[in-house]
Parts: structure tokens; sequence; C-alpha cells
């Protein structure tokens, strides 16, 4: 059985030092998304700033009675975990990966650029619209930039990855820089590097 556990955190900022305020996971088992699911808030012990707050919507008396990081890790990093997973890993991975035990990440997001560069947006949320996978419930997935959709949303997007590339695949491309297949400056944007004038290059 391979289980895959798909991670979403939510941040008071975006740099190692700032705090997590929310962490969710959502498994993957076999390449069949499971009913079950663990979210909390996390308490910082600081203030979340107002521009961070507009993003997520998540204020101070929400993690106020919220678990530490150190309590939620234990619940979600655990030994019955093949590898981690997220949508841009390298961002999860700030914070979780003195957690994961040295388990591999998968990065739905660098993956996606490989199995489907044509797709016209790499985004979670524009991934989630342009696959439109099978079975995902939009009552969960609707509010994003939290970290229980976010991880629900992922999970689809990497069970759809599984159907075309292996696990392996998806492991060794997640550690490789991300892959842009469109130009993404100048009067070029949005076309494929490989239709591109050679002058311009």
């Amino acid at each position: 059985m391979m289980r895959i556990r798909v991670i979403d955190l939510e941040t008071d900022g975006l740099e190692p030092s700032d705090k997590v305020v929310e962490i969710a996971a959502w498994d993957v088992v076999d390449g069949e998304v499971m009913p079950v699911s663990f979210s909390t808030f996390v308490n910082s012990g600081r203030p979340i700033p107002p521009a961070l707050s507009a993003i997520h919507h998540i204020v101070d008396e929400d993690i106020a009675s919220g678990r530490t990081l150190d309590e939620s890790a234990g619940i979600i990093f655990n030994p019955v975990v093949e590898a981690y997973c997220a949508h841009n890993a390298k961002f999860e991975r700030q914070w979780c990966d003195i957690y994961s035990g040295g388990r591999p990440w998968i990065c739905t997001y660098r993956s996606a650029l490989r199995a489907w560069p044509d797709a016209p947006t790499h985004s979670n949320q524009g991934l989630r619209y342009w696959l439109k996978p099978a079975g995902l419930d939009r009552k969960i997935a609707e509010k994003a930039h939290r970290a229980l959709p976010d991880a629900y949303v992922t999970a689809f997007i990497l069970r759809e990855l599984l159907k075309v590339a292996s696990v392996e695949d998806l492991i060794a491309w997640s550690s490789e820089p991300a892959l842009l297949p469109k130009v993404n400056f100048g009067k070029h944007k949005g076309a494929l590097w490989k239709d591109v004038p050679r002058d311009y290059l």
C-alpha cells in the first residue's frame, strides 16, 4: 500500500522565520483520495499581520486556542507515510522538513509543469478547473487559501498525476528545478519556448 500525505500550510509570512497558523493533511492511498483528513489552527504565539489575514482570512482569535506546530506535526507526520506532497512543496518544506523523517516529497506544481506543459496555468485552483477531476466536491474545495481546501484540491491533482506518471517520476521531477514550458515575460509571454523566434532568444 502506497500512502502519500498531502500537506498544506497557511502562515503569517513567506520566510522560514515566519510562523504557521494553520496546517492540514489529506491522504492519497494507492492513487485514490481518501475521505479522511486532518486540519487544525496553529497557535503561532504572535499576532497575524492584517495583510496575511486578507489572504487566508485567519485572525488572531482563530489561532488563540490552536495546537502548537510541534503538537500538530506529531499527528500529521508519521512512519506509515511513504512520501509527502504539496503544491509548490518548496514552501511547505521550509517548516515541515524537520518533521518528515527524510521521506521524499512530491511537488504537484513542478510535476504538473512536466506532465501537462500545455495547461493554461499550473496554479492549484487553475489545474483544478482545467483537469475537472471526477469526484471532487466543490463545497470542500471552495475556500481557496485555507489549508484544508487547498490540501484537498492538491490531493486530486496528485491523483491525476499518478495516472500519467509513476511515484518515482514525480519524486524525481520534484527534486529538479521547475521546468517552465512557457515564456513568462516580454512580448512573447505565454508562448511555448519552442515557438519563440530564435533571434529573440
